[in-house]
């Protein structure tokens, strides 16, 4: 129907955001078209303020409104946790274990995604090594065979500058029952297993 193009246009906006299939996109769209016109004036107006005024941390990639990220601003060590996206680093800072600084890569190696290491936020993590201050880099990227091999690469070009390298740990989530975890995931947990 002619006269809901602008309700399907929104809709088809929504399908675009990551994990929103068409129902959730529908009811969104149609949650917008219940708001107010100040909530649907604020929600407008919030959007575009993201994008007008968040942009990528000078020093690590991650999202700020300044010239450098609170972390960034705020901390020093000489541990340095390398992730994927800035959406990670909150995920690891909400468990409040670690204490150090980030760099955001901005991707992984993807070859079928045309994504090597020209496209990724690699050049200004092995000019901030060459600083010297960083003791250890921490490879916090997903155990897929994408973030696999992109950790492999970065340890390769990483271990020559004397830094120290690790990976999280993979393996047996809390919580779950072993019985119901898959094989790979059992190998996984079984050769990096510690010591109690």
């Amino acid at each position: 129907m002619q006269d809901l193009d602008c309700l399907n246009a929104l809709l088809n906006c929504f399908t675009k955001l990551p994990g929103v299939g068409y129902k959730t996109a529908e009811r969104y769209a149609y949650r917008v078209v219940e708001m107010s016109r100040d909530e649907a004036s604020h929600f407008a107006n919030a959007i575009m303020a993201v994008k007008d005024q968040v942009k990528f941390c000078r020093t690590c990639g991650n999202f700020t409104t300044g010239e450098q990220c609170r972390i960034c601003a705020t901390r020093t060590g000489d541990t340095l946790c390398v992730v994927a996206y800035p959406k990670e680093i909150a995920v690891i800072e909400r468990c409040h274990a670690f204490n150090g600084t980030y760099h955001v890569l901005h991707g992984v190696l993807s070859p079928l995604n045309k994504k090597g290491p020209e496209q990724l936020n690699i050049k200004s993590l092995i000019t901030r090594l060459a600083g010297g201050q960083i003791r250890e880099v921490i490879l916090a990227l997903s155990p897929d065979v994408e973030g696999e091999a992109t950790a492999n690469y970065l340890a390769a070009l990483i271990k020559p500058c004397g830094v120290k390298v690790s990976r999280l740990a993979t393996g047996i989530a809390m919580g779950v029952a072993l019985e119901y975890a898959d094989e790979l995931t059992i190998g996984t947990a079984l050769r990096n297993r510690t010591e109690v």
